[in-house]
């Protein structure tokens, strides 16, 4: 199965009601070294990403796992809160043959903060 990969935007903004905040080092830098520190599930890794195109979302990431696993986008993250819950995620989708994690056993930030889910790239 391939490695699971956590793609973290570095320069996602925080946003409220709508609008950028202005704060350095950017939420999204602050979100991919805190995870690149943390203890990582076996199997996944971290890597960063200039820019996702999800701007008006605060940050986020993506999470994949090659060609046979479903794609997802979350946004809306908090490098002080949601680390944990993040790693967690990653975990139990790092377990699937196919990245389904059944919804109640998803942590909440990956059920209620999902941009977007891209079908794996089978033949």
């Amino acid at each position: 199965m391939a490695q699971v990969t956590l793609t973290v935007c570095t320069t996602c903004r925080k946003t409220v009601d709508g609008t950028r905040v202005a704060e350095e080092p950017r939420p999204g830098l602050r979100l991919y070294e805190a995870l690149r520190a943390a203890d990582l599930p076996e199997g996944v890794r971290v890597i960063g990403n200039e820019c996702l195109s999800a701007c008006d979302n605060g940050c986020s990431l993506v999470l994949s796992g090659g060609p046979e696993r479903w794609t997802y986008i979350y946004s809306h993250l908090d490098p002080d809160t949601h680390v944990d819950e993040i790693l967690k995620g990653a975990a139990a989708y790092a377990a699937t043959d196919d990245g389904i994690v059944p919804w109640r056993e998803r942590p909440v930030i990956f059920r209620k903060q999902s941009l977007a889910r891209i079908p794996p790239q089978k033949d």
